[in-house]
C-alpha cells in the first residue's frame, strides 16, 4: 500500500476546534512540534510511556463531548460518538472496517461518521507512528502513519488506535488474539478484531461512564 506525501492533514476547521479543541494544522506539524510533544500525552501503537494516562485522558474527553449532545437522553441504551475521516483519506476504507467491527462487537456504544465530531482521524509521517492523542482538556485525535500502516496490517492498527477512543489501554505484552496489544505481537499479525474481555469492557464503560459523564454537565 503506497500513501503519497501529499494527502497530509490539513488545518481543523471551527467544529473541531468548537468540539475537541485545536490541534497543530498539519500532519507535519504534529510529528515536529516541540510543543505539541511536551503538552499532549498519546497511546502509540507499539508503545508510550503516557500510554494509561492518554487512554483516560482521551476517553474522558469524547465522553463529556458526546454527553453533552446526550444529555436529554440520559437512559438511551446506546450512545453514538461521531468521527470525522475527512482528514485521513487514504484511510477512509481501514477507517470504515475498523468502524464496522467495533460496531458488530459492542452493543452500548456505537461509532457513526457525521458532522460535529466527538473525535478526528488524521494521516501523515511521524516517528512516533500512529497513536491517539490527548492533552487532557478536551482534545483528542487519531493519527495514522503512513510508514506504520505499510509495516503492521493497517485495519488492526486503525481498529487498535479507535479501542482508545472507547476506553481500551494498551497491552504490549498480550497475544495477536487481543486487538490492544498492538504492535507487541509483531509485522505478522493480522487480528483486527478485539476478544471477548475487550468487548465486555468496553460495554462495561459505555454503560456506566456515560451516564456519570451526563450527570457532571447536566
Amino acid at each position: 500500500m503506497r500513501h503519497p506525501r501529499s494527502l497530509l492533514a490539513v488545518a481543523l476547521g471551527l467544529g473541531l476546534a468548537a468540539t475537541l479543541g485545536a490541534v497543530p494544522a498539519t500532519a507535519a506539524t504534529t510529528a515536529n512540534s516541540p510543543a505539541a510533544a511536551a503538552s499532549s500525552s498519546y497511546a502509540a501503537y507499539e508503545g508510550s510511556a503516557e500510554d494509561a494516562k492518554a487512554t483516560q485522558a482521551f476517553f474522558d474527553a469524547v465522553v463529556a463531548s458526546v454527553s453533552r449532545k446526550r444529555a436529554a437522553n440520559p437512559g438511551a441504551q446506546a450512545v453514538t460518538v461521531v468521527y470525522s475521516a475527512s482528514n485521513a483519506p487514504s484511510f477512509r476504507t481501514q477507517i470504515a472496517r475498523s468502524t464496522q467491527i467495533w460496531n458488530s462487537s459492542v452493543g452500548n456504544v456505537r461509532l457513526q461518521e457525521g458532522s460535529s465530531p466527538d473525535f478526528r482521524y488524521y494521516e501523515g509521517n511521524d516517528p512516533r507512528g500512529s497513536y491517539a492523542s490527548t492533552d487532557g482538556h478536551g482534545r483528542g485525535y487519531i493519527f495514522l502513519d503512513y510508514r506504520q500502516n505499510q509495516q503492521y496490517n493497517s485495519t488492526r492498527v486503525t481498529a487498535h488506535e479507535t479501542g482508545h477512543v472507547l476506553g481500551l489501554p494498551d497491552h504490549y505484552s498480550g497475544p495477536c488474539s487481543e486487538l490492544m496489544s498492538g504492535g507487541g505481537p509483531g509485522t505478522s499479525c493480522q487480528n483486527a478484531v478485539p476478544n471477548t474481555q475487550e468487548r465486555a469492557r468496553v460495554n462495561q464503560l459505555w454503560a456506566n461512564g456515560l451516564a456519570a459523564a451526563v450527570a457532571r454537565v447536566s
